[in-house]
């Protein structure tokens, strides 16, 4: 079965993303990550990545520390977003545009 244009997207974030930062099950979370480097392009930020994740990890852990708005993330938990808004950014510029 061939993959769909979301599912390619979602498959080139993760591999630009260290492997040992990728979460258990992320197949919806980078699906999540796609339809984002799809609304957003390369301005996606790590706002936008947080709001993502928070989202998935809502159905996951509902009582996650880290679930609350971005401006109330210590500067360290707010940089743990940097290598998955460059995996996005990249994955976007390299033949993902619009």
């Amino acid at each position: 079965m061939s993959r769909s244009y979301i599912e390619a997207l979602a498959d080139d974030i993760r591999r630009r993303v260290p492997s040992e930062l990728v979460p258990d099950a992320p197949e919806a979370l980078f699906l999540i990550y796609a339809a984002l480097g799809l609304a957003k392009g390369e301005r996606v930020d790590g706002r936008d990545v947080h709001n993502a994740w928070a989202a998935w990890m809502a159905t996951r852990d509902p009582s996650h520390d880290s679930i609350k708005p971005y401006d109330e993330l210590t500067d360290e938990v707010r940089d743990e977003d940097g290598p998955f808004v460059r995996a996005i950014r990249d994955a976007m510029r390299a033949d993902h545009g619009p």
